[in-house]
């Protein structure tokens, strides 16, 4: 857990029994709720949380994700997710969330993010405010030195022969 001081540490779980599928392992669909609760911690620390969602009618909708499973944590193991800053302007937040297993100290699985600010009333890309921008500036500061984990970018794919 290199440069873990650096990170938004914003969301602890345990690996609960009905999250093991019948192949004994931690099932991928609740990785993916996992990280989707760990980004409402995130969307908090950034200032869009559910008094600011409220104040301006605006959100945030998920456009892209991609989740690397890394290592197998089994049940009833805890785990901590980290979130790093990898990018952003006034409609959009790129993001690496960190899965690891706090009991093993081992990195479990990444979820890179792409989440869009969005008007509910037109249900459209919208800029954000300007205390937000400026928090994620500030944010950015400390992020931007920060080693990006070979997780970033990952491009699926079949080798050609």
């Amino acid at each position: 857990m290199n440069e873990t001081g650096k990170l938004f540490w914003g969301h602890k779980d345990v690996v609960r029994p009905d999250w093991i599928d019948y192949n004994g392992h931690f099932n991928a669909g609740y990785y993916a709720v996992c990280f989707d609760d760990a980004i409402e911690t995130w969307m908090d620390h950034i200032g869009l949380g559910p008094t600011h969602r409220e104040e301006f009618s605006v959100t945030t909708f998920s456009a892209e994700n991609h989740i690397t499973y890394l290592q197998e944590v089994a049940e009833g193991s805890n785990l901590s997710i980290s979130t790093q800053l990898l990018g952003f302007d006034r409609k959009r937040i790129h993001a690496l969330q960190t899965m690891w297993n706090s009991d093993e100290e081992f990195l479990a699985a990444t979820c890179e993010v792409m989440s869009l600010h969005v008007s509910e009333e037109t249900r459209r890309v919208s800029e954000m405010s300007e205390a937000v921008y400026k928090r994620l500036a500030e944010i950015w500061l400390v992020h931007r030195d920060l080693a990006v984990p070979p997780q970033v970018g990952h491009q699926m794919g079949v080798p050609s022969k």
